[in-house]
C-alpha cells in the first residue's frame, strides 16, 4: 500500500471574507473528491480570508499511480478560477 500527500499553498485574491473564504473552497474540495477519489482537508490559516492551505491524500497499489492522481489535482487547481496556486509539495509514502 502507497501513500501520497500533496501539502497546497494557495491565494483566494477574490475573496472578501471568511464566508466568500469558505464558499470557495468548499466548492472546489468537492469537486476535487468527485473527481479523483481522494481526501482533502485545510490545514492552516482558517482564520485568513485570502489564503488557504490544504492537504490531499491517496491511497493507491503504486507510487506512480499515486503521483499521477495528485498531478492531476494539482493541473486541476491550475484551471480552478478563483484560486490561485502559490506552491505545492508531494510526498510518496
Amino acid at each position: 500500500m502507497i501513500v501520497g500527500t500533496l501539502y497546497v499553498t494557495t491565494v483566494l485574491r477574490e475573496s472578501h471574507s471568511l464566508k466568500d473564504k469558505r464558499r470557495i473552497l468548499s466548492s472546489f474540495k468537492e469537486q476535487v473528491r468527485n473527481r479523483f477519489n481522494v481526501s482533502i482537508a485545510e490545514l492552516e490559516d482558517q482564520d485568513l480570508w485570502q489564503r488557504a492551505v490544504f492537504g490531499v491524500a491517496v491511497v493507491s497499489g503504486s507510487g506512480r499511480q499515486a503521483n499521477s492522481e495528485l498531478d492531476q489535482v494539482v493541473n486541476f487547481l491550475r484551471t480552478f478560477r478563483n484560486i490561485e496556486l502559490v506552491d505545492y509539495e508531494i510526498e510518496i509514502l
